[in-house]
């Protein structure tokens, strides 16, 4: 009994009592979280995670620009220990030192109150802690006072959305550039292999597997350019605007220079909004930049569907590209290999395209100064941002830059489609292609035996008409009832 009550004490000393206009609230004696973020705990547990990473990282880059110009107005300035402590815990939540720390789940209500107070709570812990005092010593450092001075969460949650956006959506494009390249490097590689080129499923007209690459990488390469310009929808911000858009209880000087040590703080040419109501209120740029993201993820979809096609078999499908092999395909059927990579890029795109809905309803859901949706746009918008990234990298490190062509297979449906016939339209005509598909499937013959035997050209001329230089070329030099001259 009496080591049970040592022990129950030793627990009491290891906690310390927080309070607000609740109640009080227990915690541990050394956590950087505090009432707020307590309380936000036993609230929400829906999403099961916390805020992204990203997002915890944005808000101290928020904190720093809004310490920082605070700073130069002179608060803080009879106590530069003070200062000096809370700059430092800015800049570690800022790297991510301190995102462990941000604890609340990414889906709550208030706005993104709760995480703008476990930011607030976790940078003035730290701060105290850098001063050599507990954590819960407000008298010296406050969450509010200190940390969120001149701020409101409605102005610090969507601004640090667009910074963590900014900077995911340079991830990303750079996560499509590479993929982009290693098509690109394809269309090279495969630039002779003739192939047949289909329509709606069906055999329709000769063409390269290199130019099919080309295809997929100026998908890509518009997609490139479409989130490159994303970011300037996102660098106008409210900072500033604190509850409403009007600047409450902030002062001019602050509203008006806050933005520019963001601007400092980032790297990233932010703006304010001219009318900071309307940033406050209205989050239609996020609808925006979703519908970009959804656009990538039709490209991708397209992309990997279409590879997953073209290496099907790899004996009774069409066979002309062999992925690499990533792992076994099946427990029951021995020697099955499954195209995943492209499957799982293919769930990242469907996903994102969903994401890509919730965003358009939770925008559109706001209500007069203010939408309360705002962490359901950040998770979905970061996510996909996330998630569209490594999937472009899986796609292009697991499966592209290492898959080949099967020349033997292209060859073959080349040789034995009538797909070959239509390169034949330009030189003998429509009605003569017609005469010599209807013999060679009477026959067994292929296409080129057949035009050969009915006198239509030679073998030599056969092999002109479906060589990657002719199938590749934007239409043809010569009209057949012309004098033949040479056009290119």
């Amino acid at each position: 009994m009496a080591v049970a009550c040592f022990r129950f004490r030793q627990m009491a000393e290891e906690r310390r009592i927080e309070k607000d206009m609740i109640g009080e609230v227990r915690l541990a004696a050394d956590s950087l979280c505090g009432v707020h973020t307590a309380r936000a705990l036993e609230n929400f547990n829906i999403a099961g995670r916390p805020i992204n990473s990203e997002l915890s990282k944005a808000f101290g880059s928020v904190k720093l620009a809004c310490f920082l110009a605070n700073k130069s107005l002179g608060f803080w300035s009879d106590d530069e220990d003070k200062a000096s402590a809370i700059e430092r815990a800015c800049v570690e939540m800022a790297q991510g030192a301190l995102n462990d720390h941000v604890l609340v789940d990414a889906l709550q209500g208030g706005a993104g109150t709760s995480a703008n107070m476990n930011v607030n709570e976790v940078i003035c812990n730290r701060a105290l802690q850098l001063l050599g005092l507990p954590p819960g010593s407000y008298g010296r450092i406050s969450p509010t006072d200190d940390i969120n001075l001149h701020q409101s969460t409605n102005d610090t949650f969507p601004t640090a959305m667009k910074v963590a956006a900014v900077r995911m959506l340079r991830t990303l494009e750079a996560s499509v550039v590479g993929l982009q390249e290693a098509f690109q490097a394809k269309e090279k590689e495969f630039a002779h292999i003739v192939k047949v080129g289909r329509t709606e499923l069906r055999d329709a007209a000769l063409i390269t597997l290199g130019r099919e690459m080309s295809a997929y990488a100026e998908a890509l390469s518009r997609d490139r350019w479409r989130i490159y310009k994303c970011e300037e929808r996102l660098r106008v911000v409210n900072l500033g605007g604190t509850a409403v858009g009007t600047g409450l209880a902030a002062p001019r000087r602050y509203i008006f220079s806050v933005v520019d040590k963001l601007r400092e703080v980032t790297g990233i040419g932010f703006a304010r909004a001219e009318n900071l109501v309307d940033a406050t209120q209205n989050a239609d740029v996020f609808v925006e930049v979703s519908g970009i993201l959804k656009a990538l993820a039709a490209t991708l979809f397209k992309i990997s569907s279409d590879l997953r096609l073209l290496s099907s078999g790899p004996d009774a499908g069409i066979g002309e590209l062999i992925l690499p092999p990533r792992q076994s395909g099946s427990s029951i059927m021995p020697g099955k290999i499954n195209p995943v990579i492209p499957e799982a890029a293919s769930q990242a795109a469907l996903l994102a395209m969903g994401y890509d809905s919730v965003i358009a309803f939770a925008c559109a859901s706001g209500n007069l100064e203010l939408n309360p949706f705002l962490p359901l746009v950040a998770h979905c918008l970061l996510e996909s941002c996330g998630m569209l990234s490594k999937a472009c990298d899986s796609l292009n490190n697991l499966c592209v830059s290492g898959m080949k062509a099967d020349e033997t297979r292209c060859a073959e449906t080349v040789s034995s489609s009538t797909a070959t016939a239509t390169a034949l339209v330009a030189e003998i005509g429509y009605d003569a292609v017609c005469k010599a598909v209807a013999t060679a499937r009477l026959s067994g013959k292929s296409i080129r035996d057949t035009v050969v035997e009915m006198g239509f050209m030679s073998v030599e001329k056969f092999d002109e008409l479906i060589s990657p230089e002719a199938v590749c070329r934007l239409g043809h030099a010569n009209n057949r009832r012309d004098d033949k001259r040479d056009g290119c």
